[in-house]
């Protein structure tokens, strides 16, 4: 016991076991008030060390080591849920969510035969260097972008020849709908033989036809907004 409550105790023992206080009033003699109170205040004193000594040493928590019984376990399990933070849809599903308010079927995991249907084609008008031969899977803008590349080769007698693609993967990448139109975008990764001859003579002089090259772009498709007829509309490097 510390502070005054301690010192005060000590005194009153003091003075009865060694003949002051109350002793000395009733002959020197230990009476039986006298050793009631002694017993009371040492059964006091023990009490008090007592719950000192618990509250000093705590009782040991569970659920910290392997394979012990775990009643705090479940406690720290829910504290842990309830700080874990929901970042709700990505950019691509809300996109998604967008596009199917007008076409309940559109599916970005089936996107991938329709893409590589006009993907196909425009590979077969580039190297006829007649963008005209797909002019129902590609936008008038991006045709005239690819038709001038194309006049580009013709008139310098070259043909850009694409042989033994073998596509790798095909995946959505973005969605979304802007001004009445839907737009997705499709990553191509595909091996294949990409090199320009000359017309006349065939010899090659760009590329190889033998040493397969990697190739990786993004092809962005846009529609009016519902199941309508998707076109090209820009091609990004990867």
């Amino acid at each position: 016991m510390g502070g005054l409550a301690g010192f005060a105790l000590g005194g009153l023992l003091g003075s009865m076991l060694f003949g002051g206080g109350m002793g000395g009033g009733m002959g020197g003699g230990l009476g039986l008030m006298e050793i009631l109170l002694i017993g009371g205040g040492i059964f006091l004193l023990y009490r008090m060390m007592k719950n000192r000594q618990v509250a000093t040493h705590p009782a040991p928590s569970y659920g910290q080591g392997y394979g012990g019984s775990q009643p705090q376990a479940q406690p720290q399990l829910q504290m842990y849920q309830a700080e874990a933070v929901d970042t709700g849809p990505s950019e691509l599903d809300r996109g998604v969510s967008h596009i199917r308010q007008m076409d309940s079927s559109f599916d970005p995991a089936r996107f991938g035969d329709p893409a590589s249907d006009i993907f196909f084609r425009v590979q077969a008008a580039w190297m006829a260097r007649d963008m005209s031969q797909a002019s129902a899977s590609i936008t008038p803008e991006m045709a005239a972008t690819l038709q001038k590349d194309c006049d580009r080769l013709r008139g310098q007698g070259r043909i850009n020849r694409l042989d033994n693609i073998a596509v790798r993967s095909v995946a959505v990448t973005e969605a979304w709908q802007e001004n009445g139109q839907d737009y997705v975008t499709v990553h191509f990764l595909a091996s294949l033989l990409d090199y320009t001859v000359e017309e006349r003579s065939g010899q090659v002089v760009e590329g190889s036809r033998t040493e397969p090259v990697k190739f990786e772009e993004y092809w962005t498709f846009v529609r009016p907004v519902g199941p309508n007829a998707w076109r090209l509309s820009a091609i990004q490097q990867g």
